[in-house]
């Protein structure tokens, strides 16, 4: 079986490039970067692959008609598009579109998805199967499939960095050794302002002036040069500046699991590396001070046992995942997993081509704007930008 993976941002190639390991021995499989302005460097891609059987060599970065090309070379059997919605929807509809023989389109979400949302339904509703990681997950989409239509096939996987060493037969991880830091898991989008991640900031401060024996980590997803999935208008390192630095934190970037191999604790607003604590067995936080709800993407936190204050973490409270929640939320049995079952029927059999619920004339114009993130070079891209707002700041003048 022939492979070709395609990511257009760190988070998405961590997934890909750990999710072929789920494939059966030996396949032949190519793993690529999309050109987009949120396409990761070259040390982020270096980092997401740390790790994995992908990581040596170091994936190309294509134009999407480098791509194509190299489609066309490659013949895939299955391609699996591990990108944002809308450079899913122009990768499948429009760039990767007509291949013969036409490959399985794979796709999904690289971390936690509840609730389920329509818009993701809908990017990759051409897509023939839709990979998720919990039973709850399967669930709700599978209710949003039936009220939209459109799409294919809905698997089941564990998230690929959620397989423990050393996890006992019920699927939860054995507690490790004590570590000599707490880590403080950053995201792009939450919480969003300024004041509520000074108070984070703050919080962390005060638990390294009450704990000397521990470092304290504010693990960053990406430098401030460095692009992201989303973008990140206040970040970390430069608010601690702007706060004079009142502390003892250290901020670094890399490899999540070799942050956690010496985690005493660790701390987030919601990261999907939560998930990865939970499976190493480190003591963890969810921060709750800025609300549980979709908009903070922790709805999925509840009843975890994780939620927690920022009291809690400049106390060093951390506390141990509930076994029935991890049960329901991503550390299912490894035996439920139905995802590569399913691809392979898809692969062998025939199958009808699923029906995108973009397709039509409405969306054409939004889909030529998704194909100018994949063609044009990020740096005119973003000249292009500027100069429409200047222009519309501009004409908002003359009025």
């Amino acid at each position: 079986m022939r492979v070709l993976a395609v990511a257009d941002s760190d988070s998405y190639l961590k997934w890909a490039a750990c999710l072929l390991a789920d494939l059966p021995p030996d396949p032949a499989t190519r793993l690529a970067v999309v050109r987009t302005p949120i396409a990761p460097s070259p040390g982020q891609i270096a980092a997401a692959l740390s790790g994995t059987p992908a990581a040596e060599p170091l994936p190309q970065v294509l134009s999407a008609r480098a791509l194509r090309r190299a489609a066309e070379r490659m013949r895939p059997d299955v391609v699996l598009v591990a990108c944002t919605g809308p450079v899913v929807d122009v990768l499948v509809a429009d760039v990767l579109d007509g291949l013969r023989p036409r490959p399985v389109f794979v796709t999904g979400l690289p971390g936690i998805s509840v609730p389920a949302t329509e818009k993701a339904w809908l990017f990759r509703s051409g897509c023939d199967l839709f990979v998720v990681h919990s039973r709850r997950e399967v669930a709700e989409f599978a209710g949003i499939a039936a009220r939209l239509g459109g799409g294919g096939a809905i698997g089941l996987a564990r998230l690929p960095f959620l397989r423990p060493r050393g996890a006992g037969r019920d699927g939860l991880p054995a507690r490790p050794g004590g570590g000599d830091r707490v880590v403080f898991a950053t995201q792009a989008k939450v919480p969003g302002p300024r004041e509520e991640r000074e108070r984070i900031l703050h919080a962390l401060a005060r638990l390294a002036a009450g704990r000397p024996d521990l470092d304290v980590v504010v693990k960053l997803r990406a430098w401030e040069d460095e692009r992201q999935t989303h973008n990140e208008r206040h970040h970390y390192r430069r608010l601690w500046r702007d706060l004079g630095e009142p502390g003892r934190l250290a901020f670094e970037t890399g490899p999540m699991h070799e942050q956690l191999a010496r985690a005493a604790g660790f701390v987030t607003v919601s990261s999907t590396a939560a998930l990865e604590a939970v499976a190493q067995g480190v003591p963890s936080l969810v921060l709750a001070d800025f609300g549980v709800s979709a908009e903070m993407i922790n709805l999925v936190f509840e009843g975890s046992g994780l939620l927690g204050t920022l009291d809690d973490l400049a106390g060093g409270a951390f506390r141990a995942a509930d076994p029935a929640w991890c049960a329901a939320n991503y550390f299912h049995p490894a035996d439920a997993d139905d995802w590569t079952d399913r691809l392979a029927a898809l692969v062998t059999g025939p199958a009808e081509r699923p029906r995108s619920l973009l397709d039509g004339p409405e969306h054409a114009a939004a889909r030529r704007r998704a194909r100018l993130r994949v063609e044009v070079p990020p740096h005119m891209l973003r000249a292009g930008y500027r100069a429409r707002r200047r222009v519309r700041r501009y004409l908002r003048a003359l009025t």
